[in-house]
């Protein structure tokens, strides 16, 4: 492989794949190199269901690396949009950069891209427009806010198949990809960047000379995976960045009988709260019905939980996450180490694994047992979660922002807050401090480009790829 290139993309999840395509359909990718530390897309599986437990798969864990990076390993949801609105609801802040109206055709394009390799056509949420403004109403009078937008479900294990073609399509077209390869660094020359430092994975804890590989354009598309190493090359760099935020909360876990209209007549309610008495933006995010509660591997063996929901395969449980945006000021600025340390204390009470609590147990000042778990009326669909106690770490302000959360989505959704529903912690979404970069993308260094999640830009598989299809239309310019 050459060693000079006009473009290197580091990272291969939804940003960089789409910037990628865009770039071929505009005859510009004769000379890209997208960087990746996980494996292909075909290569990526979770061991934990022949095993009964995580292995803590060594390097990286396959759910968070790879082809099509961590999202498209959730539970593939695309979120698009509603023609009259004129806000941009879900998804980060592109609009901000690039303009609401330009946003929605960009969702429109990037949308018949996955369709053309093989989403499902069907939308959900489009259809029973009374239901949902009657559901609308009861929250509004909570103080909630339900945002209803057209959403095209993939499924997991049909994301697979989706990012299989599209990865096939980028190497048939000539986009050259270097797999279960690290980033060290970047090669800088008078705040102007002209190169990467390069290492296998396999040699990542061994003292080895770096491979220098040269580009005239680089774009940092690290997705969440990403933010911690993103954030420290840009101190190092001094790159200029913002404060960001951190996302801290629970998954629950509930029937799907509770949640039967929300899934039938949206698939995936997002709700938004803030209640007293420290009003934090609390929502609640990436709903599964019929789902499966799942866990993945971080950096230094840090186990998150997310949910899984599939085309085929089904539970009589829904599952989502209820999250709270954590925002710090000076003296202390360091959302992600913050966030690292909840999640820390939290696998140590779980000895390394998720932890899951009963709600009832919660309000009644105790840890859940494992005979009360067995003999609970909610089954929990992540097998390998311990019961314990969350509350020991979660924090006091997270933990009250929650529950007095779910309390009020309870009298909208009547049944949200049973003492048997379950808590599985932590999950937290990381980003890095937000990267500041003007409306081409680029950052304060020269040649330097910043998409996706991990710079705090996108949230989310739809927005993350139109970052990456109008970042190509930039530089194709």
């Amino acid at each position: 492989m050459a060693n000079k290139f006009d473009l290197i993309v580091i990272g291969m999840g939804p940003s960089s794949i789409f910037l990628a395509y865009e770039l071929i359909q505009k005859h510009n990718a004769k000379s890209v190199l997208l960087i990746e530390e996980g494996k292909r897309v075909e290569e990526r599986f979770c061991p934990i269901e022949r095993t009964g437990k995580c292995i803590h798969c060594k390097p990286f864990c396959n759910i968070t690396s790879g082809f099509s990076g961590a999202g498209a390993f959730s539970d593939g949801k695309l979120s698009l949009y509603n023609e009259e609105d004129d806000e941009i609801y879900v998804g980060g802040n592109l609009h901000e950069y690039i303009g609401v109206e330009k946003t929605k055709r960009l969702i429109d394009y990037a949308d018949d891209i996955y369709l053309k390799f093989g989403a499902d056509k069907k939308l959900e949420g489009t259809e029973h427009k009374d239901e949902i403004k009657r559901i609308y109403d009861k929250a509004k009078k909570e103080g909630i806010n339900l945002i209803n937008i057209p959403i095209r479900h993939l499924g997991t294990e049909k994301s697979h198949e989706i990012y299989k073609k599209i990865e096939k399509y980028l190497e048939d077209n000539g986009i050259n990809m270097m797999f279960r390869t690290i980033v060290d660094d970047l090669i800088v020359e008078e705040n102007k960047v002209i190169g990467v430092k390069v290492k296998k994975v396999d040699k990542v804890d061994e003292d080895v000379e770096l491979e220098n590989i040269y580009a005239d354009k680089v774009v940092l598309a690290v997705g969440r995976k990403g933010a911690n190493w993103l954030t420290d090359l840009c101190d190092k760099h001094h790159i200029s960045t913002r404060p960001g935020t951190v996302d801290i909360g629970i998954r629950y876990e509930l029937p799907d009988s509770v949640m039967k209209k929300v899934n039938d007549y949206m698939y995936e309610g997002k709700f938004i709260g803030r209640p007293e008495p420290f009003r934090d933006k609390v929502r609640t995010f990436c709903q599964n019905p019929s789902g499966f509660v799942a866990n993945e591997v971080y950096d230094n063996d840090l186990t998150l939980v997310n949910g899984h929901s599939y085309k085929d395969k089904k539970s009589t449980n829904t599952n989502l996450a209820i999250l709270v945006s954590h925002n710090f000021t000076y003296p202390f600025n360091k959302p992600i180490d913050y966030g690292r340390n909840v999640a820390k204390n939290l696998n140590e009470l779980g000895d390394g694994n998720i932890v899951v609590q009963r709600l009832g147990d919660i309000y009644r000042g105790k840890r859940t047992w494992e005979n009360e778990l067995k003999e609970n009326s909610v089954v929990p669909t992540l097998k390998t979660a311990v019961p314990g106690d969350i509350t020991f770490a979660l924090g006091y302000r997270t933990m009250t922002d929650i529950l007095r959360f779910i309390r009020s989505l309870d009298k909208v959704i009547e049944g949200f807050a049973n003492p048997d529903n379950l808590l599985y912690g932590p999950e937290i979404k990381f980003y890095s401090n937000k990267v500041d970069i003007d409306n081409h993308f680029e950052t304060s260094m020269k040649n330097l480009y910043c998409i996706g999640d991990g710079g705090g830009m996108t949230r989310g598989l739809m927005m993350a790829s139109c970052s990456g299809i109008e970042l190509a239309r930039i530089l194709s310019k």
